[in-house]
């Protein structure tokens, strides 16, 4: 082995940046453990290295100053005599010094290297293999190793603030170098307030003194309020701090990386910059990211002035990576590898397309979930119809909701295909079509998306994957033809849910109605939708009025009547049929305002209609009147979903169902009594006593 008696090393002037370069620093210690190591780095990371005993010298360099010191700077190192220079820079400074073993200006990145450690690593351990050195088999960590002092000033932190040994604490670091980089603080108070109530964890927010305005805005608005230690620690107290953490949540700044350099996990968040090339690099640890079309752009500035790649990550994206964090145990990546694990690599951009009824949208929120679970950072966005973008706008699993509306904006095939090329501006990799129409697949076409899922019906030819249309023989619920096309993917659903967004307006208005209809807190109240969109799924308006006078009799019920607005005058004449007063809200409310009645509501009775699936999702004691005899209409496709539903369905020895051309007078509805409808009440009732 050539003796190494004197080591140059020459590292870079952020402290992030330097922070990455300390495996490849810890390496050269291990490898030349006689060796006389100089650093030389610049003024901000300078405390990294000071008194350090694997480091003999220090050097630091400004690389602002003039050229008489840079002069007398490397004269210096040139009577030095060193007999290795490792320069990270990648500059030809170190060409001149002398030095029989230098690092090469001209590296040339290996396939698969793309992380900036693992980088620096490999221009090390080439220099190592030249000098036919035996390289550790385990990497050791020389920096940021626990001193007496760190720990007692940290003991008198935990003291200060109650903090005892059995305590989880998460440190959360909000700043970031570069305004782009940073998350919102809005979401960032709602983070901290999550772990401690979901996780039951105690919050301590870290930053330098540049923080402390963004820290301060946190800790005041967050209940229970975090601990803020920004600008009171070093680096080393940090560094301890870390060490009795559970997780980090940070933005990609110099903290991600102690935080990975001295092994605990870390949950990052990535907007413009690269997580390849800067992410964590432990096994355990995530990354936060939305894959929009722009990013990573390695920007200073955003060129659309929309930050989006930070904007649209959600407080449940961070949150769902922090569980994943919290149960895992890190371990560290096999060579060449950083960052992420993740798996389901293929779709960053994925489209779902449902443009039909409020029901069928409602039955294809479980497909955005499964979607999500899959694939955490790709950016999903959901293409729907106008009316029906309350069921999805507000979704936490969904970035982006696209309205197509074929009735006014949209309605030329000149103005859809204008939607097609805004749509391909977005560089969807994936579409689902989980409603088959010309009009979408052809726009899903036009807009180039290179995979396109959907069924082989109404120009499917042009799909580039179809799956069989089989849904006319119902032999399952529509929902579970809804995840086919996640099944499609290779992916299997796991207990994927429907879903309907809470509204702060809609909570608002539902609050304000039920103060001005005098309804107290403690009152019951019962909705009925007597609508549907087809004539034979329209049960007898008399009977609903029965029902409802009756339930208010036994129950005391409050009662509210529903229905959209082509079936006001249906609505009107069950309030004129009953012998209790009711509200009618019919043709008067939105989706979202439905939704937040039907939260406040102790039983739903409605025909077969889309608020049925509303009233299921939110888990709400639920009778569902059903007609129609053919397979692929029938409850087992339609019915609600959950327990605390009950469907009513009467078969009347139709050979085919006619649907609204029953020659029959709708006599499957008519089979349907009121008094079914009042035992299948009671029923539920009894399991909400």
């Amino acid at each position: 082995m050539i003796k190494i008696n004197k080591i140059l090393f020459v590292t870079l002037s952020n402290i992030g940046d330097v922070i990455l370069t300390l495996p490849a620093l810890d390496v050269l210690r291990q490898t030349f453990t006689q060796s006389q190591i100089t650093v030389l780095v610049g003024p901000r990371p300078k405390e990294i290295f000071e008194n350090h005993p694997a480091i003999q010298h220090l050097i630091v360099y400004d690389k602002h100053g003039n050229w008489k010191e840079k002069l007398r700077l490397f004269r210096q190192l040139a009577s030095e005599r060193f007999d290795m220079v490792v320069d990270l820079r990648n500059s030809f400074f170190q060409l001149f010094l002398g030095a029989r073993y230098t690092t090469s200006p001209f590296w040339l990145r290996p396939r698969g290297c793309s992380h900036m450690k693992e980088q620096h690593l490999d221009k090390v351990k080439r220099l190592i293999g030249q000098t036919k050195s035996k390289m550790p088999p385990v990497l050791a960590a020389y920096f940021f190793q626990a001193e007496a002092k760190d720990e007692e000033y940290l003991d008198q932190i935990f003291k200060e603030n109650n903090i005892t040994a059995q305590d989880k604490i998460a440190v959360v670091a909000a700043g970031a170098r570069s305004h782009v980089k940073r998350w919102e603080s809005d979401k960032f108070r709602e983070l901290v307030s999550s772990l401690n109530v979901s996780f039951g964890m105690k919050v301590i927010l870290v930053g330098d003194r540049d923080d402390s305005t963004v820290n301060e805005g946190i800790a005041i608005h967050s209940l229970p309020q975090p601990i803020d230690l920004s600008g009171k620690m070093d680096l080393a107290s940090l560094a301890c701090l870390l060490r009795r953490s559970k997780i980090l949540i940070t933005n990609d700044s110099a903290v991600l990386h102690l935080g990975s350099y001295i092994d605990i996990p870390v949950v990052a968040l990535f907007g413009p910059t690269d997580e390849s090339k800067y992410g964590p690099w432990l096994r355990g640890s995530y990354v936060v990211k939305k894959e929009i079309f722009c990013r990573p752009c390695l920007k200073a500035q955003c060129r659309f002035r929309h930050l989006n790649c930070m904007r649209l990550i959600k407080c449940d994206d961070v949150l769902r990576q922090v569980r994943k964090a919290l149960v895992r145990t890190p371990e560290p990546l096999p060579d060449g590898q950083a960052g992420e694990v993740r798996s389901h690599k293929a779709y960053r951009r994925i489209l779902i397309v449902r443009t039909d009824k409020i029901g069928d949208v409602v039955l294809s929120t479980p497909v955005i979930q499964a979607l999500r679970e899959a694939y955490p950072a790709s950016f999903i966005a959901m293409m729907v119809s106008p009316y029906t973008k309350d069921m999805v706008e507000g979704n936490p699993y969904l970035d982006e909701t696209i309205l197509y509306n074929k009735d006014a904006r949209h309605k030329s095939w000149w103005s859809s295909m204008r939607f097609a090329f805004a749509l391909k501006k977005k560089r969807f990799d994936l579409a689902l079509v989980l409603h088959p129409t010309n009009r979408v697949h052809l726009i899903t076409f036009f807009s180039g998306i290179p995979r396109r899922i959907g069924y082989n019906r109404k120009l499917g030819f042009l799909l580039t994957h179809k799956i069989p249309h089989k849904k006319q023989t119902g032999e399952k619920h529509e929902s579970e033809y809804n995840l086919d096309f996640v099944r499609f993917l290779g992916i299997e659903p796991r207990g994927a849910s429907l879903f309907v967004p809470k509204s702060k307006d809609g909570e608002q208005w539902a609050d304000e109605l039920l103060s001005q209809a005098d309804i107290k807190e403690t009152d019951r109240l019962l909705v009925i939708h007597p609508g549907a969109s087809c004539p034979s799924k329209i049960w007898p308006n008399d009977r609903f009025a029965e029902v409802a006078d009756r339930l208010i009799e036994k129950y005391g019920f409050k009662v509210f009547v529903i229905a959209g607005q082509k079936d006001k005058a249906l609505a009107q004449q069950v309030v004129d049929r009953m012998h209790h007063p009711v509200v009618n809200l019919a043709g008067e409310i939105s989706l979202s305002q439905l939704t937040s009645l039907l939260r406040r509501s102790y039983l739903f009775i409605s025909n077969d209609s889309g608020p049925v699936h509303i009233a299921s999702a939110l888990g709400l004691p639920l009778i569902s009147l059903l007609a129609r005899n053919e397979p692929g209409l029938s409850p087992k496709r339609w019915g609600p979903l959950g327990e605390r539903s009950r469907t009513l369905h009467k078969d009347v020895g139709c050979i085919k169902c006619l649907a609204h051309n029953c020659k029959k007078e709708f006599a499957c509805l008519k089979a349907i009594s009121a008094q079914d409808v009042l035992e299948a009440a009671d029923f539920l009732l009894k399991g909400e006593e």
